[in-house]
């Protein structure tokens, strides 16, 4: 039977925050059986990008000081540390742990960042990851989710939180060689299954709904969420949200894999009853995920049942990260004329474009959403 706290917390204060955690950590086992003394720990947040935490693309500065004080208290070595979508050097990195509020409090509390920038290629049975240092040094991996939409996949959750372990752009490529949602998933799986964080503890005192996982609008939902089970909490999230989790590929293909379990009978809800957390009004696409994918009759311009991204041109300030992001070659989205009018939005070559919504997920201003098919 898998084990999901379910913590009514209204605020960030950090007092109630970590009040909250401790009361969760308690109905699972309590910190230490989790930790032991001596061990070196990375507590691996969510930082899309180097924004603050008002935008609620990141998870909140207060759930790492409270994870980091218990922790700390049970014996343990920590060190934290994540690599954002565009994360290719150590500035940027420190950069990110700046903006989103992680890294005055590390360094009030002597905790090192971790090398998410340099690594080494791993193999597991189904894929080669090149995963960062930080997290193969450790000797155990406390995930810190942030409960949001996310286009490709419907929500970000627990078990992709650990896609942040593979640096920067390198992430690009898995888009590319796994552009239908479910071998994406199961990339996710396979490679969460490698890392296997000992616990995950996910925000969603303030989650993202809409135009998730960078732009999209706050949503008080006031609940944090602890699991050793990645694909229980994850379903029991879409169960918040008003969502069947059988429609999340990492959820339905995560139990396939014996990753964990989303059934009902199987996970045993403790502390705050669900059904009073639950946000029926919650923006999200509640329909299955299309995972068409393909050539010829199925590419993309001809197939009328396939979400896409498109801009928003008055939102557009030609940035073009949209096209620095683009994993495929040639890009599925350009300037005008051949990549050479910068005074105009970018356009997009739906013939080439694979549907990773990177383009929309790194969008600095939010000008780029998902138009659903009709």
């Amino acid at each position: 039977m898998s084990k999901v706290a379910i913590i009514r917390c209204e605020s960030y204060d950090e007092t109630e925050v970590k009040t909250a955690i401790k009361k969760g950590l308690d109905l699972i086992g309590g910190a230490e059986t989790f930790v032991k003394p001596g061990e070196n720990i990375l507590l691996k947040p969510n930082w899309i990008m180097a924004v603050s935490p008002e935008r609620c693309a990141t998870t909140h500065p207060s759930i790492f000081r409270a994870v980091c004080e218990i922790f700390l208290e049970a014996g343990a070595k920590l060190s934290y540390g994540d690599s954002p979508g565009r994360g290719t050097s150590e500035d940027e990195t420190t950069e990110a742990a700046s903006a989103t509020g992680f890294l005055e409090i590390s360094e009030e509390l002597g905790i090192p960042l971790a090398d998410f920038i340099h690594g080494k290629e791993i193999q597991t049975e189904m894929q080669t990851f090149f995963v960062a240092n930080g997290p193969l040094d450790a000797d155990g991996i406390i995930s810190l989710p942030k409960l949001k939409t996310q286009g490709f996949l419907k929500l970000t959750g627990a078990v992709k939180n650990q896609f942040g372990c593979i640096p920067g752009r390198r992430k690009g490529a898995y888009h590319q060689q796994l552009p239908k949602p479910a071998d994406f998933a199961r990339m996710l799986i396979d490679l969460n299954m490698f890392l296997s964080p000992r616990l995950y503890i996910m925000d969603g005192i303030m989650a993202m709904e809409g135009n998730g996982p960078m732009n999209g609008d706050p949503k008080k939902m006031n609940v944090l969420l602890l699991s050793s089970d990645p694909v229980a909490l994850d379903a029991t999230v879409a169960r918040l949200v008003n969502v069947n989790p059988e429609y999340s590929y990492t959820v339905s293909l995560g139990m396939q894999a014996g990753h964990g379990t989303y059934l009902d009978s199987e996970i045993e809800l403790l502390g705050d009853p669900i059904e009073s957390l639950i946000s029926y009004d919650f923006n999200i696409n509640r329909n299955p995920i299309s995972n068409v994918r393909g050539q010829g009759v199925f590419s993309f311009d001809n197939d009328a049942g396939v979400p896409k991204p498109y801009i928003e041109e008055e939102k557009c300030l030609r940035c073009g990260v949209c096209i620095e992001m683009c994993p495929v070659s040639p890009k599925a989205i350009n300037w005008a004329n051949n990549g050479t009018d910068e005074s105009q939005p970018p356009v997009y070559d739906y013939s080439r474009c694979i549907r990773c919504f990177c383009c929309q997920e790194l969008c600095p201003h939010g000008a780029v959403l998902i138009k659903e098919p009709e």
